[in-house]
């Protein structure tokens, strides 16, 4: 084994004292150093003389669970504290605390805090849903969850729904399923969420009923996914009565690459494509231009277009003109939050911590459709035309929905309405994908028919201001304001903070200022001191805790995947770059024993990762070593037994 970079020097200067009465006695004291004496600037770096305060601890937690990186916290830090050499500690410590509290979890079990979060929030909040799968050695396997606020959007604008299961989000490599739709502000919402063991057709249709049992059994018009096998025999069973509709995104990227020598010869091939795809209108133009293109580019053998070619009713906007999907054609909204939770969540996530990331995510969601609540009513459109029927269409609409009719309206300009008698066949034109009207039909209302204001029948009320205004009956709580009460410490905490920063500004004008504030504040300090010793701090007994069974012990592991999980590492290679990225560091010592436990299930997986601590020992000083050493030795009952089963 190689030697370690640093040792301790082993200086023998000393200075103790100890208290004798009311006096300090200095008991101790050695001169002379065997180094270097540090400025007392530099002794910030010394272990000794460095640590992560109380109220440190409380920011740094705060801003992790935010999304913030270990080094950005590093500059919050200096930046809170006047420099880097006034924080008191440095980025190691950072990451070893940050270590130490995922160290907590995995004591208590990760799964078992997820449970008991679960039966929580369901005793504050009776219209939160949840449902876990649980086997019968107790290890938990696909949970879903949904609050009161998700469950009352999905009965307004539950009509298009999407989900996709395309990222890692958690330590356990557990697919992240969102189902989302889109409100009345065209913003994206959440009708649930579940993280799921595997990707197989069994987990979705799982997952399908426990969602549609949660929505009141509601099946919606329409549901976007991407082209994958296993989703769509979930659908057929579950969903039989609503179209499926893969994503036109994804469809989109496979064909250069099963067609690469195709864009590579004939330029003008993507051209023609495109203008198949989204420029026809019937089918019939579709299947005509298709079938230029397969004789044109000689693809009439080509497996892969033929099987695509095959499903063309779920995914060739031709098919799909009758077929609401609310301004969605992909999954790109389901995307676009997983994006959106990547600024809450990473991939050493554990999943009690993935679930409480998610409510704080949702709840920035429902303050943006609440802060254009507020604009709507606060603020007035500016009309483009002189037409009554604006007028009329901006006191329905909300304002998203409103300009998107207003550009129609502004495009009807530009065309004439004459009375045909023709006989054959005849275009017909009705709504556009966001199931507002469009610029054909505006332009007859406004120049022929000289209406003021919208029929009704063609106004969707899921665009209106009044789509929430219906009451839903059998879930409780589920105004979208309503979110999980914030405790009253941490309200008091917030008021509290909010005073001393005002307090804290002025006492840093002067060293006068300064002074009056540290005497008063060492003296409230005190007082408090006191009353703590007095006061013994209450604590809430759940409701209903006769009908909960909280005894329930579960477990979670990195459990070995049946079916490929699209776009997930595998095991070793997370193993490998905690090793590279870290490049031997103290904290890397407990990160490595965090992705160990779990997978070790049986003994392969045990023998695999000895196997790569011992090909990167030399990353490792022996007292790095001995550390990992000691964490397997303090959960030997659990892997031993799996060695020599």
């Amino acid at each position: 084994m190689p030697k370690p970079a640093e040792i301790k020097i082993g200086c023998k200067a000393i200075m103790g004292i100890k208290k004798d009465g009311e006096k300090w006695i200095v008991n101790k004291f050695v001169v002379g150093h065997n180094h270097i004496l540090l400025t007392p600037r530099s002794t910030s770096f010394l272990r000794g003389h460095r640590g992560v305060s109380k109220v440190q601890k409380k920011l740094i937690l705060t801003l992790y669970e935010s999304g913030v990186p270990t080094r950005k916290i590093m500059s919050v830090l200096s930046k809170d504290s006047g420099g880097d050499f006034n924080v008191g500690c440095i980025g190691k410590d950072v990451e070893n605390y940050l270590g130490s509290q995922r160290r907590k979890i995995f004591e208590e079990g990760d799964a078992q805090r997820l449970y008991s979060y679960f039966l929580d929030r369901q005793n504050k909040e009776p219209g939160f849903v949840f449902s876990m799968q649980v086997d019968n050695d107790g290890c938990m396997g696909s949970c879903f969850w949904t609050d009161a606020r998700s469950r009352a959007a999905y009965q307004y604008f539950g009509d298009v729904v999407t989900f996709d299961a395309t990222y890692l989000t958690n330590i356990y490599k557990m697919p992240f399923v969102p189902f989302s739709g889109v409100n009345h502000h065209h913003q994206t919402i959440m009708f649930g969420c579940a993280l799921l063991v595997n990707e197989m057709a069994e987990s979705y249709i799982w997952l399908l009923r426990t969602w549609q049992q949660a929505m009141l059994r509601r099946a919606p018009s329409t549901i976007i996914t991407d082209d994958d096998k296993a989703m769509a025999k979930a659908i057929v069973e579950v969903l039989p009565n609503t179209t499926h509709r893969l994503c036109l995104w994804h469809i989109l990227q496979k064909f250069p690459e099963h067609l690469t020598y195709v864009y590579n010869k004939f330029p003008d091939f993507q051209k023609d494509f495109r203008h198949c795809i989204h420029e026809t209108i019937t089918t019939d133009e579709f299947e005509q231009e298709w079938n230029l293109i397969v004789v044109k580019y000689d693809l009439g053998e080509n497996t892969s277009l033929q099987n695509l070619y095959s499903r063309r009713d779920k995914w060739v906007p031709a098919y799909l003109r009758s077929t609401f999907c609310a301004g969605m054609s992909t999954t790109q909204r389901s995307e676009s939050m997983n994006k959106f939770f990547k600024d809450y969540v990473r991939s050493s996530t554990m999943v009690s911590d993935f679930v409480h990331q998610y409510e704080k995510a949702i709840d920035a969601r429902y303050f943006k459709e609440k802060e254009k609540d507020v604009r709507r009513k606060s603020t007035r459109a500016i009309m483009k035309t002189p037409f009554k029927i604006e007028e009329e269409a901006a006191l329905v609409y909300t304002r998203k929905s409103f300009i998107i009719f207003q550009d129609e309206l502004f495009n009807s300009l530009r065309y004439q309405a004459r009375r045909l008698s023709l006989t054959g066949e005849a275009k017909t034109y009705g709504v556009t994908v966001h199931g507002i009207l469009c610029r054909h039909i505006l332009c007859v209302f406004g120049k022929k028919a000289k209406l003021n204001r919208l029929p009704e029948h063609y106004v969707l009320d899921r665009w209106t201001i009044n789509a929430k205004s219906q009451p839903i009956p059998h879930i409780p709580c589920c105004d979208a304001q309503v979110s999980v009460e914030v405790d009253e410490p941490t309200m008091r905490r917030s008021k509290s903070m909010i005073q001393l920063y005002d307090i804290v500004e002025l006492a840093s004008q002067s060293a006068e200022k300064h002074n009056h504030f540290t005497l008063a504040l060492e003296k409230v300090h005190k007082e408090m001191l006191v009353m703590d010793e007095h006061v013994e701090c209450s604590r809430a007994v759940p409701a209903n805790d006769d009908q909960i069974d909280t005894n329930v012990k579960l477990t979670l592991y990195l459990m070995q995947q049946d079916a490929e999980t699209k776009g997930f590492e595998s095991y070793e290679e997370q193993l490998r770059k905690v090793f590279e990225s870290y490049e031997g560091s103290y904290a890397m010592v407990f990160d490595i024993a965090l992705l160990i436990f779990p997978l070790v299930t049986n003994r392969d997986t045990l023998f695999v990762i000895m196997a790569a601590l011992h090909c990167h020992l030399s990353l490792l000083s022996w007292q790095h070593f001995i550390d990992i050493w000691w964490y397997f030795i303090l959960f030997k009952d659990i892997w031993w037994h799996f060695i020599f089963m």
